[in-house]
């Protein structure tokens, strides 16, 4: 019998890493991408036959389209695609944000995002089967200051999520948005301070956050659920944080 193949962006470390060893251990055969190409070959070396390494760059649509157009015939059929893929630069107001920053996360939270599912869904839809996970943020949700353009670009994976589910109705299709709160144990944080590894542990100080496990074995749940069923958007957080009321800035009495 032939292995259900997964396609894993960002599989290199984090949460991504987390989900191609929860999918391994229930027998996909996964197709790991990311940037660092000796972190994949690491992956692939503990599972030889199992893991096809593939260094890629989300931002680049060409090499997106030619890698999966090129994929080995028996690599080509893939069942699921977990976006997970993205990124947070910077915590600073609109106002004083760097535009590099905003355009980074744009073209990797987004137009990565939408460029591999487009290159990926054509093939879902021929054979009539196939579930994609894509990664959001509670950030979509629930404004914070700091947060514009992330959380712009989460609140996009939330809609493309569901705007894919209606376009995929009448196939046998699945599309879910899986949305995380605050979630530590990957480089998330200190990627978005520059490497600052204090100013990202502070972040989590005083807390039990969700882990790279917690996010994976949400994944592998909906990837071994029953085929008729589709769960739209899951958000989770850890039991130390909840939606909180809205700001209000009040001026000083004098």
């Amino acid at each position: 019998m032939t292995l259900p193949v997964a396609l894993i962006t960002g599989a290199s470390s984090g949460f991504g890493l987390a989900i191609a060893q929860r999918l391994l251990a229930r027998g996909f055969r996964v197709i790991a991408t990311a940037r660092r190409q000796d972190r994949l070959s690491a992956l692939a070396e503990q599972y030889p036959t199992q893991v096809l390494p593939l260094a890629l760059d989300i931002r680049d649509r060409n090499t997106i389209r030619s890698s999966i157009a090129e994929l080995p015939a028996d690599w080509a059929d893939i069942d699921l695609l977990v976006n997970n893929a993205g990124l947070a630069l910077g915590l600073a107001p609109a106002q004083s944000a760097s535009m590099d920053d905003w355009q980074t996360m744009i073209d990797t939270n987004c137009l990565g995002l939408a460029a591999i599912t487009h290159a990926v869904l054509p093939g879902m839809v021929a054979r009539n089967r196939g579930l994609i996970v894509n990664i959001g943020s509670i950030a979509g949700d629930y404004a914070y200051p700091g947060g514009n353009v992330y959380g712009a670009t989460k609140a996009f994976v939330h809609q493309f999520s569901l705007n894919l589910k209606a376009d995929l109705l009448g196939t046998a299709v699945r599309v879910s948005c899986l949305e995380p709160g605050l979630a530590g144990g990957s480089e998330f944080s200190k990627v978005r301070f520059q490497g600052d590894e204090t100013k990202a542990a502070s972040i989590y100080q005083g807390t039990q956050p969700l882990m790279p496990d917690d996010i994976a074995s949400v994944v592998e749940w909906l990837a071994t659920l029953p085929p008729h069923i589709n769960i739209n958007v899951m958000e989770m957080m850890p039991v130390c944080q909840a939606p909180s009321a809205l700001t209000i800035h009040r001026k000083s009495q004098v």
